[in-house]
């Protein structure tokens, strides 16, 4: 099925992310932060970035886990990040370990050769040129950073789109059922982001599925 972008980069309107925020991804956060742990199966620990991180659920879940760690979670919609700021007001212990960073990529604004994890849920899929973020990865990992990138995977067809945003979205509110339909036509397939990763000179890192709906680019950044 051929890729289809999607209509707007940017989820920053207020109604939209409010409904993202209240909407159930527990299973697919959880997902994500079991494969970090798997990467990384001792504490976390370090500076880590996390590209693209929405309301900040998954930063947040990470730094009440591990109270070593500290991220910088970037995102280009300030509606996105007005959300992760409430929830960690009035917390300190998390406040002082989380920086959000309102920024779309490429940015000249983050760090170089800095982090130590470098992480992304659900990015590559909302941006005009995906290689914006594999250019982003090499800018800002030190050598040796572990990477976690996992992003949906576009179905072969337009049936098999219904049947998931059926499966996992049917409760859900009109705007995300739509916002999981866009996603999932918008979607680079495996062999793709495999493609990507050539372009990129990252063939250090290793793509393959995860769940019927998930992909997951993991590795060691080497410079």
């Amino acid at each position: 099925m051929k890729r289809v972008a999607e209509p707007t980069e940017l989820m920053d309107d207020s109604v939209q992310a409010l409904a993202y925020a209240s909407a159930n991804f527990s299973e697919a956060n959880n997902l994500f932060i079991h494969l970090l742990q798997q990467l990384l199966p001792h504490k976390l620990n370090g500076h880590a970035l996390d590209l693209g991180c929405g309301p900040a659920a998954i930063p947040i879940a990470l730094l009440r886990q591990h109270d070593e760690l500290k991220i910088d979670a970037v995102d280009g919609a300030a509606a996105m990040l007005k959300l992760a700021e409430d929830e960690i007001s009035g917390k300190p212990q998390l406040k002082e370990r989380l920086c959000l960073i309102n920024e779309t990529l490429p940015s000249a604004n983050l760090r170089e050769a800095t982090y130590d994890m470098v992480l992304s849920n659900s990015l590559l899929h909302h941006l005009a040129d995906p290689l914006d973020l594999w250019i982003t990865l090499q800018s800002c990992a030190r050598d040796g950073a572990s990477v976690l990138i996992m992003d949906l995977a576009r179905p072969p067809s337009a049936p098999a789109v219904d049947s998931l945003v059926e499966s996992y979205a049917m409760n859900e509110p009109e705007v995300l059922r739509e916002d999981f339909r866009n996603s999932l036509f918008a979607a680079y397939t495996v062999d793709e982001v495999q493609q990507q990763l050539l372009d990129s000179g990252l063939t250090q890192i290793e793509v393959k599925m995860v769940s019927d709906r998930h992909w997951v680019a993991s590795g060691n950044f080497k410079r």
